[in-house]
């Protein structure tokens, strides 16, 4: 008696705990903040690391789509230097400088200075004679002829001296002084025909920026799917948490009677030790229950970006039942194809690779650009050689045409095309896995809805068929077993009506993924 009065108040008191803790936890009251699956689904877009790193890849194609526009620009480009040598480049060479340093002196005693000193001196000599003749006496002629000679040799030396400082003044004016040269040049390209490489270039960075576009949609989509299947997971552990809560009020309830009918003979110890287990079972199972609840609410937290301990609450959590909504099937293939962002990165890819072929077939076509620009330089040839920096402007048409090489850009371009080919297969396989999972998953919901349906029969039955037992066993014509089954059918049909609604919810999610219409506004 004594022992009895101990278990049963030891588990009262146990079960009172329980109570205390979770209405600590779960009460509005406590600073819990209430999420719905809208605010759970906006928190998640707006925390998900996955979706930032979509974003940044988003403004990196696009980035990089604004630089594939620019290859059809004209660039414009400056180049300076400086460059100072040990030695400068010389027109002449030493004998041609030397030559026109000493021309006058090679003038005067060369053959021709040398045969006009002797033509002079003839000609002095046939002038004395005639004077002599004449009857000028011998010494004014000599003296005249010695005059004549010294005003000559005069004039020669003269005449040496001012050719010799001309031919320097030549060799002075041949000297280029490239020592430290100074140049620098503007310069503009525009492309006129690059083998079409720029436009296919120009459609890749496009696709590329489409398909940065699609995995971001992939992704939240994925992020809305993880969170409606967290949320959900609260959801039903801790309806069934509620459920578990009541089994256990029930099977106490029957513990405490039997207990008191062993008190009174009316019922054997074996009856009491039955009774023993299922509590024992239903204190585990709502063990179970609050640590996965925890658990879940944990995720449910990383999820949606909150720290993992932050107390939350959902309004479906304190509903009677989980709200469902009927939702019929209604497949398009077509539609689904459309709007499945799988589908639309893999034809990004399919033409991204196209385009890289284009790229590749380039390699064989000519290549045609304009070029023009301004080039100055110190010292520079404009005018002769000058010490001063002076340019000139200049226009051309650049022209590559490939002759040769050995076939190196055809095996590319199959290789590339080969690479189109796989996508295109894969493409295709992609499209009918997709097919049928949609097929599967609108079968799906067509089955939660059915399953539903039978739980909610099943809980009625369940619900009538417990108080059938307990009505019988108050009368004393049910025995504890009989009580003990119709709980276990009762607790059975209830969880079962839970996963049911929460099938009805997570297959109508698993619809839209599907159908690729899953995103924050249904």
């Amino acid at each position: 008696m004594i022992r009895g009065d101990w278990k049963g108040g030891f588990r009262k008191a146990a079960f009172c705990l329980q109570l205390a803790i979770f209405g600590f936890h779960a009460s509005p009251c406590s600073g819990q903040r209430l999420l719905s699956l809208d605010s759970c689904r906006a928190m998640a877009l707006r925390n998900n690391k996955q979706l930032s790193i979509a974003k940044v890849k988003q403004d990196v194609a696009a980035n990089l789509r604004r630089s594939a526009r620019t290859k059809l620009l004209p660039h414009i480009s400056a180049v300076g230097t400086y460059v100072h040598t040990s030695e400068e480049v010389s027109i002449l060479n030493n004998d041609q400088k030397s030559l026109l340093s000493n021309l006058g002196t090679g003038l005067v005693q060369g053959e021709l200075g040398q045969g006009a000193i002797q033509g002079v001196t003839s000609a002095l000599q046939e002038v004395g004679g005639l004077l002599g003749k004449l009857g000028v006496p011998l010494q004014q002629i000599q003296a005249m002829q010695q005059q004549m000679q010294q005003h000559m040799g005069q004039t020669v030396g003269g005449m040496e001296t001012r050719v010799n400082a001309a031919g320097q003044r030549v060799v002075d004016a041949f000297r280029t002084d490239t020592r430290n040269i100074w140049a620098g040049s503007i310069m503009l390209t525009q492309p006129i025909f690059m083998g079409g490489s720029i436009v296919a270039l120009n459609r890749l960075a496009d696709i590329n920026e489409q398909m940065a576009r699609n995995s971001a949609d992939a992704k939240e989509q994925a992020t809305i799917y993880a969170t409606d299947k967290a949320y959900w997971q609260v959801v039903s552990l801790r309806h069934k948490q509620r459920l578990a809560q009541a089994y256990l009020e029930l099977v106490r309830k029957l513990d405490d009677n039997v207990h008191k009918m062993i008190d009174e003979g009316v019922a054997t110890r074996s009856d009491g030790l039955s009774v023993d287990v299922k509590v024992n079972e239903a204190e585990m199972t709502l063990t179970k229950v609050n640590d996965g609840l925890v658990l879940s609410r944990m995720l449910l937290c990383q999820t949606i970006g909150l720290p993992v301990n932050e107390p939350i609450i959902l309004p479906e959590e304190e509903a009677e039942s989980v709200a469902t909504v009927t939702l019929t099937p209604q497949l398009d293939m077509t539609q689904v194809m459309d709007n499945r962002p799988e589908l639309k990165q893999l034809a990004n890819m399919t033409d991204m690779s196209r385009q890289a072929t284009n790229i590749l077939k380039a390699g064989n076509l000519p290549q045609v650009a304009l070029t023009g620009g301004y080039v100055v330089s110190n010292p520079n040839l404009f005018n002769g050689f000058e010490k001063k920096f002076d340019g000139m402007w200049n226009v051309g048409l650049l022209v590559r045409i490939p002759i040769w090489n050995w076939g190196d850009v055809m095996y590319k371009v199959r290789a590339s095309k080969g690479a189109t080919a796989i996508l295109n297969l894969e493409m295709a396989e992609a499209k009918e896995k997709i097919e049928l999972q949609a097929t599967q998953t609108a079968y799906q919901v067509e089955e939660a809805n059915k399953r539903l349906t039978l739980a909610e029969t099943s809980v009625r039955r369940a619900d009538e068929n417990l108080r059938t037992a307990n009505l019988g066993f108050s009368e004393g014509v049910i025995t504890p077993t009989t009580v003990m089954e119709a709980q276990t059918a009762w607790l059975q049909a209830k969880s079962q009506k839970i996963d049911a609604e929460i099938d009805v919810r997570l297959s109508q999610v698993n619809l839209r993924k599907a159908m690729g219409t899953l995103n924050i506004e249904n």
